[in-house]
């Protein structure tokens, strides 16, 4: 072979890059980068708060910033042993299954009359709902204590299901009306042609289809009721029906925190939330996941 062909070849012989290619794994690079970083920024405070809660109060003092020496778990004993932590878990593990239950069953079934009939009545009503998610819990505190004193529901178990009920119906609706208007109407004509009612149509035809709306509002609900604060320290005096978050909050005091037992505290209350997100992940991506094959 001639050393014109060599010169000839040699270049053909390479690869060539290619432009787009290099600019489309440098964006995939950049949107890693961001992604890892917000997931450090929003990770932090929980890894922070772990740590804290390990420390001793010298530690705490003198390098809150630092890495604990040792692992210190008295902080843990003295705190289950003040907060009742068992009692308090069971308590909210009621209310918030509870409230699911509620918001789940009577969402569902205002939503399908509001989806399926055509009227300037039903939009509206579903308008009405959607305002009642920006409605700051503020608004509502004093009215609902006003009501539940009235009606003898203060400080009791049905009181507080009720009221998170009513606050987290307008989010149910909200999902359940867009959901269902998407279904196909030809499935229900054939129930209807087969003799079903309303009521049966919705249940054996139109409820199943609703796995994937479910597990994304449990999920918002439970994450809602469980971190909730406000309405378990308004309508609930006994220490014996007391929320985790409440038996949290006690040891925040009026001219000081003991932060040797707030930490701990805080850990363990939100260990059974996390506990209960990992057991059923898979449920609750894969139902969310499964309306893009519906």
């Amino acid at each position: 072979m001639s050393m014109t062909d060599q010169t000839t070849t040699a270049p053909s012989a390479r690869k060539k890059i290619d432009p787009n290619l290099v600019r489309k794994r440098a964006r995939m690079i950049i949107s890693h980068g961001l992604v890892l970083l917000l997931v450090f920024i929003m990770v932090m405070p929980l890894i922070y708060m772990v740590m804290m809660s390990f420390k001793t109060a010298t530690e705490i003092s003198q390098d809150p910033l630092g890495l604990p020496g040792s692992l210190y778990l008295d902080n843990y004993i003295r705190a289950l042993s003040s907060m009742g932590y068992v009692r308090s878990v069971i308590n909210s593990l009621g209310i918030t299954i509870s409230v699911i239950v509620l918001v789940v069953l009577i969402g569902s079934l205002a939503a399908y009359p509001l989806a399926r009939i055509e009227s300037r009545t039903s939009r509206i009503i579903v308008m009405i709902m959607a305002l009642g998610l920006a409605t700051p819990n503020f608004v509502t505190i004093t009215p609902i204590y006003v009501i539940f004193r009235d009606l003898g529901l203060l400080d009791t178990y049905l009181g507080i299901v009720l009221a998170f009920t009513a606050l987290k119906l307008p989010l149910a609706v909200f999902f359940y009306t867009g959901f269902i208007a998407a279904l196909p109407r030809e499935m229900e004509e054939a129930a209807r042609l087969d003799g079903c009612s309303n009521l049966q149509i919705f249940w054996y035809v139109i409820r199943p289809l609703l796995t994937p709306v479910t597990a994304t509002l449990a999920l918002f609900v439970m994450l809602m009721v469980w971190n909730d604060f406000t309405y378990p320290l308004l309508l609930l005096t006994d220490k014996d029906k007391f929320t985790v978050m409440i038996a949290v909050y006690r040891f925040v005091g009026a001219t000081g925190i003991d932060p040797t037992m707030l930490f701990p505290a805080a850990v363990l209350g939100s260990l059974p939330l996390l506990a209960l997100f990992i057991v059923f992940q898979r449920r609750i991506v894969g139902g969310a996941t499964a309306g893009a094959v519906k």
